[in-house]
């Protein structure tokens, strides 16, 4: 299949529809900027109740008659370019794929497994990012639409391309392994680009500081992005804890070295360079997670003080592997981090609707991915019942070549939600090749569902689409028959939004859908029944900007208690219940609204490999720039017999 890089077939079309959207823009930002500020944040209203003399206040007493002078002069203008862009729509293609020509990672990548050996692990994301315009992105109490997806492609971006490292602990009365993606240090570039271990201080990743943004627009020289080495593991074993210092008083020091507290955190998107909160650099995220460090050469420090370090840091090592592993009939690691896990495979993004914020989130993450689609979906009439002013809001990133497309843009949109094509993108991966030839690909399918709380009987006919609409893809897409076995399929995964939890009484239809049956939730027990350390994806909107959750590492750790889960994440409200959430909350059980998902199959992949979780985690690195916790899991494909 050819993949499309321009959302036309020729150069003509692009050019007139580059004069339509200019002719249309103008009305478009001065109508969005008009609107957004009639709509304050809660961060505002704070601003404005502690300075009656806000400076944004008295600009918009200012600039609005302007900007409503403007609108009204830009009219004929907008309506002329719109009787061009309309029929230009037909013509579009309902994607635009990006390739990093210059980089060749992925190719790499396809030579490293030959479906043999100990098997293979891949890690999936998925965010919501609320990247609306900015008038309607206000509706969620967030804002600054541009600057939060530039700062939100860094954070993914170097939370991803940290080194992936496997501490082991031996104790005579545990031994356990943190997960390889919840623990990273790394040492100073060396000038080949690689990134080396460092015998230094380990922190888990709730105790991380935060520096400064160094390298606010791009990947830093010597990026682990770009060094080509991100699967290689470094293996940290430690022995004993005799004289270990309680992991109370480790933790008060690293917080007294951070160079002070959060007190008056500003909102990430609208932070400077030098605010606490941002890992928008490499070397932002290489402090944060070494401390001290080793000198320049990588060998500055004092041996014996760098063993005494490490076996500090045992006990706080175990406390966290202990945390995860509360039940131990659980086969998986599973935490609330602070970071993207390391070694991120495939992303899979919703809501990034404004086409500038996405290609700013494009130009981020290409520092990490290779392979790209955004601008995903339809607009005006083509394919769907209802006019469309928004496209889907998917995005995909991917390490891995990208081998088929489709999407599929649902047809029963109802209200304000039929406005935007949401659908299904259902991608075709190739994740490595056998000795014989054989292609190793994978399938994975990103989507939202419809949004209003009353409509369970349209996510439920969505969600029947999805899996119709998979299964012809994959028979499309397929080059493999019984007799003919030219690809092995390793995994089959669907990600996305789907705007209905498993612990309300009113998302009992959607909780009962035959799609759970096929596909497997790992943070499920059964229908409107959770495991206990899955926590609520949705956050309560009110709550942003506190303090106490301003940053990541403070996010993380309100989650981590039940009070604050409680305080910080939005739960079900009854329809029948004329109590308000905020009332409710002291009566409810469970740990909030769980609308974020992640699923697997389990079966009708090769008979001779096995599919199970080895990870699976709460990611609270986009604090402050959307109302979503991304979640993350990580898949090991490995042979059946190897098990035996």
């Amino acid at each position: 299949m050819v993949l499309h890089m321009s959302p036309f077939p020729n150069s003509c079309l692009s050019t007139l529809h580059a004069v339509s959207w200019a002719l249309i823009f103008p009305c478009y930002w001065l109508l969005d900027r008009l609107l957004a500020s009639f709509i304050p944040t809660t961060y505002e209203k704070r601003q404005w109740a502690h300075d009656p003399c806000y400076l944004q206040l008295l600009c918009t007493a200012l600039f609005t008659p302007v900007y409503l002078a403007l609108l009204v002069a830009s009219l004929p203008f907008a309506f002329l370019g719109f009787l061009l862009w309309s029929p230009l729509q037909s013509a579009r293609r309902p994607y635009v794929y990006s390739r990093l020509e210059d980089k060749a990672g992925g190719a790499a990548l396809l030579a490293e497994w030959k479906g043999t050996g100990t098997g293979r692990s891949f890690c999936f994301a998925t965010a919501n990012l609320c990247l609306l315009p900015d008038s309607l992105a206000r509706l969620n109490n967030v804002f600054n639409t541009q600057a939060r997806a530039r700062e939100i492609g860094q954070r993914i971006r170097n939370g991803a391309s940290r080194p992936q490292i496997k501490i082991y602990i031996d104790s005579p009365t545990n031994t356990s392994i943190s997960a390889a993606s919840f623990s990273s240090l790394v040492s100073p570039q060396g000038g080949d680009g690689t990134a080396r271990a460092v015998p230094g201080s380990i922190r888990r990743t709730a105790s991380v500081e935060y520096k400064g943004d160094e390298a606010a627009n791009g990947p830093a020289p010597g990026d682990p992005a770009d060094s080509g080495s991100l699967e290689d593991a470094c293996i940290v074993r430690i022995g004993g804890e005799e004289g270990a210092r309680p992991p109370e008083a480790d933790e008060s020091q690293a917080r007294r070295g951070a160079g002070g507290g959060q007190r008056g955190q500003t909102p990430n998107h609208s932070q400077r360079d030098g605010d606490s909160g941002s890992l928008g650099s490499p070397s932002a995220s290489r402090e944060s997670l070494v401390k001290p460090r080793a000198g320049a050469d990588g060998g500055g420090g004092d041996p014996g003080a760098t063993n005494s370090k490490l076996l500090h840091k045992a006990s706080v090592a175990k406390k966290a592997a202990a945390r995860r592993r509360r039940h131990p009939d659980e086969a998986f690691d599973h935490e609330i981090s602070a970071f993207f896990p390391a070694n991120l495979d495939f992303l899979c993004l919703q809501e990034v609707f404004d086409k500038r914020a996405a290609a700013k989130l494009k130009d981020q993450l290409h520092g990490y991915f290779e392979y790209i689609l955004h601008d995903v979906g339809v607009y005006g009439c083509r394919g769907c019942c209802s006019f469309k002013c928004l496209n889907s809001g998917l995005f995909f990133a991917s390490r891995y070549p990208i081998m088929d497309v489709a999407y599929h843009c649902y047809p029963n949109g109802h209200g304000f939600d039929a406005l935007a094509s949401k659908g299904a993108l259902f991608l075709k991966v190739q994740v490595g090749s056998t000795p014989q030839d054989q292609r190793i690909v994978g399938y994975i399918s990103c989507t939202h569902l419809h949004a209003p709380p009353e409509d369970s009987a349209i996510r439920c006919e969505q969600l029947d689409l999805l899996q119709d609409w998979l299964a012809d893809f994959r028979k499309s897409t397929s080059s493999s028959s019984t007799a003919n076995p030219e690809e092995l399929v390793a995994f089959e995964v669907i990600c996305g939004d789907l705007n209905f939890d498993n612990c309300s009484s009113d998302d009992k239809l959607e909780q009962q859908h035959s799609l759970f049956t096929r596909l497997k939730d790992p943070c499920r027990l059964g229908p409107g029944e959770e495991k206990s350390w899955a926590i609520g994806t949705l956050l309560d909107t009110d709550g942003l900007y506190d303090e106490d959750v301003c940053t990541p590492d403070n996010l993380q750790k309100v989650l981590e208690s039940e009070e604050g889960r409680r305080e910080y994440l939005a739960f079900p409200t009854s329809k029948s219940s004329g109590a308000g959430q905020k009332g409710r909350k002291d009566l409810l059980k469970g740990n909030g609204r769980r609308i974020d998902y992640m699923l697997f199959s389990e079966e009708g992949l090769c008979p001779d490999w096995k599919v199970e979780v080895e990870e699976f985690s709460f990611i609270t690195q986009l604090s402050g720039l959307t109302d979503h916790l991304p979640v993350a899991m990580r898949l090991m494909v490995s042979a059946a017999e190897e098990e035996a």
